[in-house]
């Protein structure tokens, strides 16, 4: 086995990409696939499998994304002080494979279980991948934010791979020929255990080359595989982590299939999370609290953008089932719940690792905008994309049918306006946090996208039509309406967010 590299060989490494952040990539890219085949079959699922009202349908999406993004902060709080982000990762991975396999021998009377282990999971999982790629630069290093946007790219070919086949298979649009009309749900669903599996043998046999990142902080030594030893006392502090996380299983299951226990859960999740925060800050300089609470501020935004762009799982998946042809260009026969699923990520694919180069570019020559002018014109670009999903009620039929090609420029536009927010919020939550809160200021912020998804299904219960059996030019109107409400609050925000961008640099100092 190769030697083990220091912390410092790996941050000086040469080029503009670490080569451990290729091992991460195709990790990362195949939990998403995972992840986003599965979420672009929720709300599509209960409505046409559960026979859900498409109302309750939108609010158990909300709920369900909530709890995934809620234990992110818990996952990386366990990585934090007991597992390290190696081991916990890797327990999360193991729990979303079993949560999916459960899925696939019968979706339909073991549906909340199977969701359960992959919210658990996926706590477990991933923040913790994300706090590693940061771990790979130095503090200031100006190519931090290209390798972020690089790794985002992986996540979004897993999400453009997971979100078409996934859905498509189990609609019966993909493989037909090969799989039997009564299996084709159970295929789909494992699928994603397959691909899920995948990922955990990639991060297996790469992770020797991350050297000390990742390592449990209880560990005094370290072994010959460079994984490190724990005495028998303090190995009980992993056990009690497992144990805990599978007795969660039953509380999560009951939770998820009842949104009111949700509502309860985020009304105590969230100010739970910010007296820690507090109470971690007293152990701080001045310099490092104000830092944090920048990067609070960018937390407490994301929430708004995350509860409109997360329209894509819930009433956008609606809306692409009940509206939408499968013309494209007049020339491509294509699902529309499948391009509401894969568009956004065929487009970060294509543009992710330009605006990385740009971004770096453009602070050679010391023109380069500040994180929060890029968050403002993040809201803005979603906030233009809404009102594009408005748009298609102008090119719809009589019959309420609008076109795919609208709807995917809509897509290209949210593309634009997540590339300037999502990859370089993660940046700058490794920049402003010190490096023993790590984990957890990156749990909270994906705690603020499960604040932004439970917002997300409130919305989306909103703007259903409430015309007793709608036709679907009342779910054209209903939902294009709502859309064009959804696009001022996010224009909205982002001016606010320029508007006090000289203060919020103030806070973050040096970081940049």
């Amino acid at each position: 086995m190769e030697k083990s590299m220091t912390i410092a060989e790996i941050q000086d490494f040469k080029g503009k990409y670490p080569k451990q952040l290729w091992y991460l990539f195709f990790s990362e890219m195949w939990e998403r696939f995972s992840f986003y085949g599965m979420r672009g079959m929720l709300t599509f699922f209960m409505v046409n499998q559960l026979m859900m009202d498409e109302k309750v349908a939108n609010l158990q999406y909300g709920s369900t994304q909530a709890f995934v993004y809620a234990f992110t902060f818990i996952g990386g709080l366990f990585a934090d002080k007991i597992l390290g982000f190696r081991k916990s990762l890797f327990w999360g991975g193991l729990l979303m494979i079993t949560g999916s396999l459960i899925l696939c021998i019968n979706p339909k009377d073991f549906f909340f279980l199977g969701i359960s282990f992959n919210i658990i999971g996926t706590g477990f999982f991933k923040p913790n991948i994300s706090t590693m790629v940061g771990a790979l630069y130095h503090g200031n290093d100006s190519r931090r934010d290209a390798g972020f946007s690089l790794f985002y790219s992986g996540i979004n070919i897993g999400a453009l791979l997971g979100g078409y086949a996934c859905i498509a298979i189990g609609k019966g649009n993909l493989l037909a020929d090969l799989v039997p009309e009564h299996l084709r749900w159970n295929v789909a669903f494992g699928l994603v255990a397959i691909v899920m599996t995948i990922s955990l043998i990639t991060f297996t046999y790469t992770r020797h080359t991350l050297g000390p990142i990742g390592l449990s902080p209880l560990k005094p030594i370290e072994d010959k595989d460079g994984d490190g030893k724990l005495d028998s006392g303090k190995k009980w502090y992993e056990y009690a982590v497992y144990i805990g996380g599978l007795m969660s299983v039953p509380l999560i299951m009951k939770m998820v299939a009842n949104t009111v226990y949700t509502d309860w859960f985020m009304m105590i999740i969230g100010p739970f999370s910010l007296i820690y925060l507090l109470y971690e800050m007293t152990k701080h300089s001045k310099e490092e609290v104000k830092k944090l609470i920048a990067a609070l501020l960018f937390i407490i935004f994301s929430v708004m953008f995350w509860a409109i762009y997360e329209q894509a799982g819930g009433s956008l998946s609606l809306f692409a089932a009940n509206n939408l042809n499968g013309s494209f260009l007049g020339t491509f026969t294509l699902d529309p719940n499948g391009v509401n699923n894969a568009a956004n990520s065929l487009f970060v694919i294509i543009f992710a690792p330009i605006v990385g180069l740009l971004w770096v570019g453009m602070a050679t020559r010391k023109i380069e905008p500040n994180t929060v002018i890029k968050f403002g014109f993040g809201f803005l670009f979603l906030g233009f994309a809404f009102y594009t999903f408005y748009a298609t009620r102008l090119f719809a039929n009589a019959q309420g049918i609008a076109t795919l090609d609208v709807f995917t420029l809509a897509y290209f536009i949210v593309t634009l306006g997540e590339l300037c927010l999502s990859p370089i919020g993660l940046s700058i939550m490794t920049k402003l946090s010190p490096a023993r809160l790590q984990g957890v200021m990156m749990g909270m912020w994906f705690l603020a996208s499960a604040y932004g998804q439970y917002a997300a299904g409130l919305f989306g219960a909103s703007i259903v039509s409430e015309v007793k059996n709608a036709t679907t030019m009342d779910k054209l109107i209903s939902y294009t309406d709502g859309y064009k409400q959804f696009a001022l609050y996010a224009v909205i925000s982002g001016v606010i967010l320029i508007a006090i961008s000289p203060l919020v640099k103030k806070l973050m100092q040096d970081v940049k």
